[in-house]
């Protein structure tokens, strides 16, 4: 088994509080910029993203690249994947995030193979692995 590749991952955030929002910043990743806020609940914009939103959608975001993946992968092709994931904090720390996928196939696929693509990412997903909160696969609603 090989060893593992060490990678650095960078971001930049600048702080540029305005009288009509004093967390303003912003957070360059590659060549894009995302202007953001705290939460509405501790006093920033709500228009803007927070830290715990992009938590979320990390989450979110590295299930789905492995979902991809996997599904390729076998040879399954995914015409449509969305997700409205939640997160949940008791007020100092997320106890919980909940993810709900919903994917569409080119052909149809068995229920079984769709649960063992989703265990399988998120047993692969980096960011789910170390976070200390449970990450729940939620199964489309009827």
């Amino acid at each position: 088994m090989s060893e593992p590749t060490v990678t650095t991952h960078r971001a930049e955030v600048v702080w540029k509080g305005t009288k009509q929002d004093l967390r303003a910043h912003t957070i360059r990743l590659a060549e894009q910029t995302l202007n953001c806020s705290s939460a509405p609940e501790l006093g920033g914009n709500a228009a803007l993203a927070d830290p715990e939103e992009l938590f979320v959608a990390s989450l979110s975001s590295c299930h789905m690249l492995w979902f991809l993946y996997l599904a390729q992968r076998e040879r399954h092709r995914v015409l449509a994947y969305a997700d409205h994931p939640e997160g949940t904090m008791d007020g100092t720390r997320f106890v919980g995030v909940a993810l709900r996928p919903r994917v569409t196939f080119e052909t149809e696929v068995a229920p079984e193979l769709i649960e063992r693509l989703h265990h399988a990412a998120h047993a692969a997903c980096f960011i789910a692995n170390s976070v200390r909160c449970p990450v729940s696969i939620e199964p489309p609603s009827a």
